[in-house]
């Protein structure tokens, strides 16, 4: 089932470029893995974020967001746990002191498996995942094809936002040659990263 494009895709088009292509603590990280690794070892980060938002969104249809109206406390230590570990990343990342050239020997970027599952502990993505199904889904007969357009806008929509996010880094990193500018960076993106998950658990 195709849904109507006025009524329906258009709109979620547009929801799924808000919530993806704005800033948010996968593009922060996106960012300044770009600008210190450069966008190829990025790739697999890229990939993970994708696969992990289809995941989420897929275990939400299938119940899970059932389970957590009615054990909310499941749902409060999630978020507690994304927040924790939010700011260890951010902590990370602020203490990056690599460039490109150097950054083989002495750290590397998430690799896709943990960037599919630090989705299951990114606020923003609990967030966008369930508004995304209360706002889209339709119930009934076509409540799965429903579901898995959503599965597919926002992968095709991240295919585009997420690869400019760490483009853009790359530039930045480029710009950016001393070691004392590329330092002062990313503890600029690590504040970052930790302000917006104060952010989002308002």
């Amino acid at each position: 089932m195709i849904p109507d494009w006025n009524n329906h895709l258009f709109p979620l088009i547009l929801f799924a470029f808000t919530m993806a292509g704005t800033p948010g603590p996968n593009n922060l990280m996106l960012t300044a893995s770009g600008a210190n690794f450069g966008f190829r070892r990025t790739i697999p980060h890229i990939l993970g974020i994708i696969l992990g938002m289809a995941a989420m969104l897929l275990a939400l249809a299938a119940g899970l967001g059932v389970l957590f109206q009615q054990w909310p406390a499941i749902h409060q230590g999630l978020k507690v746990a994304g927040a924790f570990f939010l700011f260890y990343l951010a902590w990370r990342i602020a203490t990056t002191r690599t460039g490109q050239s150097t950054a083989v020997e002495t750290g590397r970027p998430l690799s896709m498996i943990e960037g599919a599952l630090f989705q299951f502990v990114n606020p923003k993505a609990w967030v966008i995942n369930l508004s995304a199904l209360a706002t889209f889904s339709v119930t009934g007969a076509e409540y799965w094809s429903s579901t898995l357009w959503i599965v597919l806008i926002f992968s095709l929509v991240m295919l585009n936002t997420l690869p400019f996010w760490t483009s853009f880094g790359v530039v930045l990193g480029r710009l950016l040659s001393s070691p004392r500018s590329l330092a002062r960076f990313n503890l600029a993106m690590g504040i970052l990263t930790a302000a917006s998950v104060v952010l989002i658990l308002r």
